[in-house]
């Protein structure tokens, strides 16, 4: 397996991609079912019907939910998979920490129109997928998770690509599943951190007014002042509703306080036992 480290650059609008098909479905009957409103998956909150992005707008309308098999039931768990698969292997896009795979609205479309079969999957916890029936939300969770995925649906060697807290997921899930790993690529890697340290061992009260500030559209929105700060405030509103909009499922709060209290990702000692070292350009 090879690893590449990479920093995150200035993200270029891309060229149009093709539309998908859209999907949710009831585990026991079927793996998806066709469910839409208007030009957004019906499972979305319905404040996406207010981004303005377009090309949040255009992924977010491929967003569909599969069914992975997960403990002693299924989660339909949301991800945008390839118009066409290819007999090359394919790439698989992580997101990054309390995030979405609209992370990647402009990666996305330029992978698929260099020829690459490409897949954006949201992490266990995080993103678009059914966890009304909440499940564990740990590290061992959200491995499992991935795992069951790409047993049902991808069944080959991959890329995986990880993000900031993604490298930590990317690591973590290549360490204990190499043959489903053929190369890693680390984007701004937060590997070296231990864990949600304190956090852990918060009061649960305590620890969700933390998670109840952090889905604040404030806070948000000066995150993406601070990393943002010569944009427009317009796109950089836009941006906001963009990251938070998985926070408006109803149960984000508690998936977030799971993982927080469960310790979270301290992969440091995994590194060397993932890639043999990182090559780093």
């Amino acid at each position: 397996m090879q690893a590449l480290a990479i920093s995150a650059g200035g993200l270029i609008p891309p060229p149009p991609q093709p539309r998908g098909l859209r999907f949710t479905g009831i585990c026991w009957r079927a793996k998806r079912l066709r469910v839409w409103a208007g030009e957004f998956p019906a499972f979305l909150p319905k404040q996406v019907q207010n981004i303005k992005d377009p090309q949040a707008r255009k992924l977010a309308s491929r967003i569909e939910r599969l069914s992975v098999s997960f403990s002693e039931g299924c989660i339909m768990s949301s991800c945008v998979r390839p118009v066409e698969q290819s007999e090359e292997n394919p790439v698989v896009l992580l997101h990054g920490f309390d995030s979405s795979l609209l992370e990647w609205r402009y990666v996305f479309p330029m992978l698929e129109e260099a020829g690459l079969e490409t897949w954006a999957i949201d992490i266990l916890g995080w993103g678009f997928s059914d966890l009304e029936r909440l499940p564990a939300c740990d590290v061992t969770s959200k491995r499992d998770h991935l795992y069951q995925f790409w047993k049902a649906y991808i069944k080959r060697p991959m890329t995986l690509v990880g993000p900031s807290l993604g490298s930590a997921v990317a690591i973590d899930f290549s360490v204990n599943y190499p043959q489903a790993v053929e190369k890693l690529i680390l984007i701004d890697a937060s590997v070296y951190v231990e864990g949600t340290g304190k956090l852990a061992t918060l009061p649960k009260p305590v620890a969700y007014a933390e998670a109840s500030l952090l889905k604040s559209l404030p806070f948000r929105l000066f995150a993406v002042l601070l990393a943002f700060n010569r944009l427009p405030i317009n796109i950089v509103t836009d941006w906001t509703n963009i990251g938070r909009l998985h926070c408006l499922l109803p149960w984000w709060e508690d998936a977030t306080v799971n993982f927080m209290m469960s310790g979270g990702y301290n992969v440091a000692d995994q590194i060397k036992a993932a890639a043999g070292g990182i090559t780093s350009f």
